[in-house]
């Protein structure tokens, strides 16, 4: 395997790797075919901007069908040795597996596979539909019309949403390099490696790998610093190039099913909306640090919440990737950052 040294400056806003860490994935789960895949050499400026130009924003990915894995590894304080469900603790914890079709931004399909179960959304043009075959309920999702449709893989940590936020914004902070060609799903790749220069950051790098033929983001791993295994991994199992099925995107409520009209359930939404005077950011970068109000008493009973660390004005919890600090006058400050630099931010 070759490989490539020359670094570029690329910055990379510390809430990207926060929505990463935060949501889902991690972990030396997925397969990864052995062998030496030979690609033609592309320099880290290169690469960048052949991925930007051609899959710089939703809407623009190919055809495609496959499964993705997703596993978190963020050591939280607290947190269940084996959480179960779709809880937002079940994601922040082991390995989950998603099934997508994608035609094209007007005709998408995940499917999240239970262990006797199945759920799936379903988006066929500007029609959608939430299926949860455990408790046989189909919900017919209403869009505001003055509302954009959805991304076209209605989940942020998708291998090539995980890499576009990635490489959303430029700046000064960040090493990036081209690493050594990777095997993701059978397929050979470039590997692009983001690395943050400040040392409050607990991100050693960022690395994603990029498909050497189609240039789509096949797999984000997220590694902290100090660890051998990456803390977050999301990337494609399996992945095949072509146009899915017209009926993968079709769908019509079996027999005695409960139909209801409604909201997706929150595992799939892009992000909750907050009006902006109840969020702020500080800092820059990898060591951005976002601030909002919370009420401690509403996570009374929380594991997590409990074996929060005490602290002049507040508690402390880190992991990994984030260190996250409530405070006692009803703030809460999260960041990919050392816990002192929080407590910094929070004066």
């Amino acid at each position: 395997m070759s490989t490539r040294a020359r670094a570029v400056r690329w910055g990379v806003p510390a809430a990207a790797v926060l929505v990463v860490a935060g949501a889902i994935g991690a972990g030396p789960v997925i397969a990864a075919v052995q062998g030496e895949p030979q690609l033609p050499e592309l320099t880290a400026e290169q690469l960048i901007a052949e991925v930007s130009a051609k899959w710089s924003g939703p809407g623009t990915l190919p055809p495609m069908s496959g499964t993705i894995v997703e596993t978190a590894s963020l050591g939280i304080p607290g947190l269940p040795a084996a959480p179960v469900g779709t809880s937002p603790l079940a994601l922040l914890s082991g390995s989950h597996e998603l099934k997508v079709w994608y035609g094209s931004a007007d005709r998408f399909r995940l499917a999240i596979p239970g262990a006797m179960s199945e759920q799936n959304v379903i988006y066929n043009n500007g029609q959608t539909w939430w299926w949860d075959s455990a408790a046989n309920t189909a919900t017919k999702i209403k869009l505001p019309v003055e509302a954009p449709a959805p991304a076209p893989l209605p989940t942020a940590v998708t291998p090539p949403d995980a890499a576009r936020q990635a490489l959303a914004m430029a700046e000064t902070d960040t090493a990036v390099s081209v690493g050594n060609d990777a095997t993701v799903a059978g397929r050979a790749a470039y590997e692009l490696v983001l690395a943050p220069k400040a040392a409050e950051s607990l991100v050693r790098d960022v690395r994603v790998a990029v498909d050497g033929e189609t240039l789509v983001p096949l797999r984000v791993q997220v590694f902290a610093k100090g660890a051998a295994e990456p803390a977050f991994e999301v990337g494609f199992d399996s992945i095949t190039f072509a146009e899915p099925a017209p009926e993968n995107f079709t769908f019509t409520p079996p027999p005695g099913a409960k139909v209801t009209e409604g909201d997706l359930p929150a595992l799939t939404r892009q992000h909750p909306q907050m009006p902006a005077g109840d969020l702020a950011v500080t800092g820059s970068g990898w060591t951005s640090v976002v601030t909002l109000p919370f009420d401690a008493a509403e996570l009374k009973d929380n594991p997590i919440l409990a074996a929060a660390k005490p602290v002049e004005g507040g508690r402390v919890i880190t992991t990994k990737l984030f260190s996250a600090l409530l405070t006692d006058d009803g703030r809460l400050l999260v960041g990919a950052v050392t816990p002192e630099t929080l407590e910094k931010a929070a004066g």
